[in-house]
């Protein structure tokens, strides 16, 4: 049989590290629940001690899934483990990540260390996770630039002291491929304790690498993967889970090992993770962007058509391609509607909310003909963003634009419980309407990203909308869809205004260390 390779995904951890990617906690639960179902071996849900919103969301988390080990993040500081040793107490199947800065310029710069005290705190952050779990990982930050003398050091002495999971994290995405396996390779050899724990890595994508390290780590003898739904994560992102699993499981001819994922829930997961960021997933993506099993050349058409195998190296069915397409009408009844929510594994929690939702879609479907999966889940995002706490909703919005005018927005607002309107001019539509917003709030923020991408294809196609707002250090994501881009942007806007004007403690995870 062949060796079982671990796939750990830390998508809700350093996945929501992005700026703007910060989750609530019920967003949190709703892509841990569709990573539970595509079966994912462990969930970093998580750093808990970076903020009381992200420890209630690992605790919520950690309450719900059962079939995958939640793990919680924690630097190797004895708050930071009894923190997340509180908040994975719920959890069926819990896991404590606790990490260490090991190379000379981390514990120089940043600890202000030697390395001896580096060891020390290791082992005995190592000893004090024990306490609440058995199934302990150790990162040593930043080795990809450490010394390796002193990772074959530091790793015996934390698997001696109940480490189970080693984890080597190219931080920075430095490393190369041949380099960074054969590095692996080297610590495995190395230390005589080897044996007792599973070797692990978490790759950066700033060298566009991440994938190629990990698979050549894997090569090497690594038997987990830390990896992100659509490479999401810092700076250029992390190891892309869905590549990483579909290389293994396509080329079962070179790896001595493959996922226990199931790999029809993978378009489901890309497509919920990308509606709730707001992160879009680029048209030529590999495995889940929408060019990714399309054809225009004809001498490709004509290969694929006599026989798939000439141009695809896997079944677009395999990712969840295939997913059924749901065609409701306005005269669709409320218990198709739900039947198809629950096949795509969404539930509410509260009646009102499903009607809500249903309401939706009674709308959605006046505007266009057919309904696809891809509406439902961005109609399921607005549903959960509507039902927070809104201190500005939008009560009406008119635009005017034409060649050789000015154009022009007019918009009511109300805005805690008072109705006020406003209008504005723009260099376009899109610009006139977030002035006309700005005039009736004056937040302060600034805009640094304005995305738009369509749901399905086709011209009555909702227009799903991304903004990204920084104000002072904070930085939120909003998202609208619509089938009228314009009220789709305006959508986005208030979203991401009442998301930076919630009184809830949202500190963005970077204010912390981390892997």
């Amino acid at each position: 049989m062949k060796d079982k390779l671990i796939i750990f995904d830390t998508t809700l951890r350093d996945g929501e590290q992005s700026p703007g990617a910060s989750m609530t906690r019920d967003e949190k639960l709703r892509i841990a629940k569709a990573l539970e179902r595509l079966k994912v071996d462990v969930i970093e849900a998580g750093f808990p001690i970076a903020s009381p919103g992200d420890f209630e969301a690992v605790k919520t988390v950690a309450e719900a899934i059962k079939d995958s080990t939640v793990c919680g993040l924690a630097r190797a500081l004895d708050k930071d483990i009894d923190k997340a040793g509180e908040a994975l107490k719920p959890a069926n199947s819990a896991r404590i990540h606790t990490f260490i800065a090991t190379s000379p310029i981390h514990m120089k710069a940043k600890l202000q260390m030697e390395p001896d005290q580096v060891v020390e705190q290791a082992v005995h952050a190592v000893k004090r996770a024990r306490n609440y779990t058995d199934d302990v990982e150790f990162s040593p930050e930043d080795a990809g630039r450490s010394e390796t003398d002193f990772l074959c050091r530091i790793i015996e002495a934390v698997i001696d002291a109940g480490a189970t999971t080693i984890n080597i994290p190219d931080t920075v995405g430095y490393n190369l491929p041949d380099r960074f396996g054969a590095l692996i390779g080297e610590l495995i050899e190395r230390i005589p304790n080897s044996d007792k724990a599973v070797f692990s890595v978490h790759c950066h994508n700033d060298l566009g690498l991440a994938v190629a390290n990990s698979l050549s780590a894997v090569l090497h003898g690594a038997r987990q993967v830390e990896c992100t739904i659509n490479g999401l994560g810092e700076r250029a992102g992390n190891a892309s889970l869905e590549e990483v699993v579909m290389a293994v499981r396509t080329r079962q001819d070179v790896f001595p090992c493959d996922t226990g994922v199931d790999t029809t829930q993978i378009m489901n997961c890309s497509r919920l993770v990308s509606s709730i960021t707001g992160f879009p997933v680029q048209p030529n993506k590999a495995i889940v962007g929408a060019n990714a099993f399309a054809h225009e050349s004809g001498i490709h058409q004509d290969g694929v058509i006599k026989s798939r195998e000439t141009y695809e190296i896997m079944r677009a069915e395999d990712v969840g391609w295939n997913a059924n397409r749901m065609v409701l009408g306005k005269h669709s009844g409320r218990n198709a509607f739900k039947t198809r929510l629950q096949e795509l594994g969404i539930e509410f929690e509260r009646e009102e909310d499903l009607n809500n939702a249903f309401m939706r879609f009674k709308e959605l479907a006046d505007k266009k003909h057919e309904i696809f999966d891809e509406d439902l889940q961005a109609l399921v995002t607005e549903t959960n963003l509507a039902s927070e706490d809104e201190r500005i909703k939008l009560v009406s919005l008119k635009v005017n634009s034409e060649t050789g005018e000015t154009p022009k927005a007019q918009i009511t607002l109300v805005v805690d419980g008072e109705e006020k309107s406003m209008s504005a001019e723009g260099s376009g539509p899109v610009d006139a309407t977030f002035k006309a917003i700005e005039s009736v709030v004056d937040s302060g923020s600034d805009l640094l990203l304005y995305s738009v991408s369509n749901i399905t294809s086709g011209t009555s196609s909702q227009g799903e909308v991304a903004v990204r707002l920084r104000l002072d250090d904070r930085i939120v994501n909003g998202q609208g869809a619509d089938t009228d881009i314009i009220a789709a942007s305006a959508k986005a806007y208030l979203n991401a205004l009442n998301t930076l004007m919630s009184a809830s403690d949202r500190k963005h995870p970077q204010v912390v260390d981390k892997v």
